[in-house]
């Protein structure tokens, strides 16, 4: 943890401090709450950068497509 990050750990520890019992447990149970989500969310986002393209089309197709759709200048750079 960087100085950083104690600085606002203690900042809003402070904050919380004068919070009653049920309002601090209930801050408790949606900071766990996001923790979860959020290696959750992460892992989701990982896994799904893996996997085909899908595509009913064949590799041929796919080529021919892609290379139709290239544009060429024709004009002439000079230096």
């Amino acid at each position: 943890m960087t100085f950083t990050d104690k600085n606002i750990v203690e900042n809003y520890f402070g904050l919380f401090e004068s919070l009653n019992a049920i309002s601090k447990l209930e801050l408790i149970e949606k900071l766990k709450k996001s923790l979860k989500a959020e290696s959750k969310n992460k892992e989701d986002d990982f896994y799904a950068s893996f996997g085909a393209f899908s595509t009913e089309k064949t590799s041929d197709e796919i080529n021919t497509a892609l290379k139709s759709s290239r544009k060429f200048r024709t004009k002439e750079i000079k230096f």
